[in-house]
């Protein structure tokens, strides 16, 4: 049930846990529920999160689950981590299960990073001298030495995902389970993590669950695949297999508009039109020898606003390869009055974006205030692939992109 817990009476709760939890049958209270598509206004507020998932994952396995936001991957990580119950179906599970699902899981913000690396391992029932033995590789992993005896309260978010995840990585779990908490961390750390989970996996034989949007780090880290899709699994193979299904199903429609894939943006701001590559639809190509980007986003806003368009190209595989982000590397931002107004970007390609598809992330924000507008995976571009000798990289944020400029 949507934002409901219970089944909303004492009695009807009693009868769930008796029947579920004793006698291990079928809950007596389930209600047939709808597909779990968020995109679109169902009928009842009664949804599958999962629906008929069943898998086997064998000892030493590595294997990524992937899909859209929303098609069901944490709640399968939960239900796996035992953190929450099915409604019905069962989990079997052969040895101890490290989770790190979000910042801070299992972190009590007034404990020290110390405290709370014993308290961990304590949950997961191990005893203190084999926390202790561990300790040291714990902390070195992590890179917060500085900060072991500060409340986690105090941490940054990059900090709290660090030391979980070494606490997790580190001691001893048969199975470990990952959900894209690691995109929290810089790009080091993100190596390192790799790094671990492949040793973790390979080098010890133990199994690791692996959920993120990064298809080039689930190629290289997973050996087996699961695609999930509005709660239920369409895929189960081949870990370049479940990529290439996966990216398939994204796949948008020649006649499909920019402007009609915004996820998110102001109440008071109206955008009427997005054309990139001189087309409004989201699907375009680069040809041969095209040196021109070219942007235009119109609209009118109810109240005046500062802004700077920021646009991200990634790969297939939805890594981040450049982006323009001249708020950010330049200073430059639009001031924008109240009523209609057009703004445009004539954005210089880099020189490597060969022969292949790309994906295009858009956003409108003001990089020290707010953001405005959210159009993520709006468009597609395929490129015919050149060779142009311009361009010069900047150090954008800290995925360190190729930085676009405007002419």
């Amino acid at each position: 049930m949507l934002g409901q817990v219970g089944t909303g009476t004492l009695s009807r709760d009693l009868t769930r846990w008796w029947k579920t939890s004793v006698l291990h049958q079928e809950d007596p209270l389930l209600r047939i529920g709808e597909t779990n598509d968020r995109s679109k206004k169902g009928s009842t507020n009664c949804v599958w999160a999962l629906k008929d998932i069943s898998f086997d994952v064998h000892q030493g396995e590595v294997v990524g689950i992937i899909g859209k936001n929303g098609a069901g991957k944490s709640t399968l990580l939960k239900l796996l981590s035992r953190i929450t119950s099915p409604t019905m179906g069962e989990i079997r599970a052969k040895g101890r299960i490290a989770s790190l699902l979000e910042v801070g899981t299992g972190f009590h913000g007034d404990l020290t990073g110390q405290e709370n690396i014993y308290m961990n391992g304590a949950i997961m029932g191990m005893t203190r001298s084999e926390i202790t033995r561990k300790l040291d590789e714990i902390i070195d992993f992590a890179g917060v030495e500085r900060y072991i005896d500060t409340p986690v309260k105090r941490y940054s978010s990059g900090m709290f995902v660090r030391l979980g995840f070494a606490v997790a990585a580190f001691l001893d779990p048969e199975i470990l389970v990952v959900d894209e908490v690691l995109a929290v961390g810089d790009a080091e750390f993100q190596k390192k993590a790799i790094g671990k989970m492949k040793d973790v996996a390979h080098g010890e034989g133990r199994t690791v669950l692996f959920v993120s949007h990064n298809m080039a780090a689930v190629k290289s880290l997973c050996t087996r695949g699961i695609v999930l899709e509005d709660g239920i699994m369409t895929f189960d193979g081949l870990v370049t297999d479940a990529v290439d299904h996966y990216l398939k199903s994204s796949e948008v429609s020649s006649s499909e508009r920019i402007v009609d894939c915004i996820k998110s943006k102001k109440d008071w701001l109206h955008i009427t039109k997005i054309e990139l590559n001189g087309t409004e639809n989201r699907h375009s190509t680069i040809t041969a020898g095209q040196e021109i980007l070219s942007l235009i986003i119109e609209g009118e806003t109810e109240e005046p606003m500062l802004t700077d368009p920021m646009l991200i190209l990634k790969n297939r595989d939805e890594v981040p390869l450049a982006a323009l982000a001249e708020g950010h590397t330049l200073g430059r931002i639009e001031k924008i009055e109240k009523g209609i107004f057009h703004i445009e970007r004539n954005i210089r390609l880099p020189k490597f974006l060969s022969e292949g598809d790309y994906i295009v992330d858009l956003y409108l924000h003001h990089p020290m205030i707010e953001g405005q507008l959210d159009a993520l995976a709006c468009a597609e571009i395929q490129s015919e692939g050149y060779h142009i000798e311009f361009g010069r990289s900047l150090k954008l944020a800290r995925e360190g992109l190729f930085g676009l400029e405007c002419i």
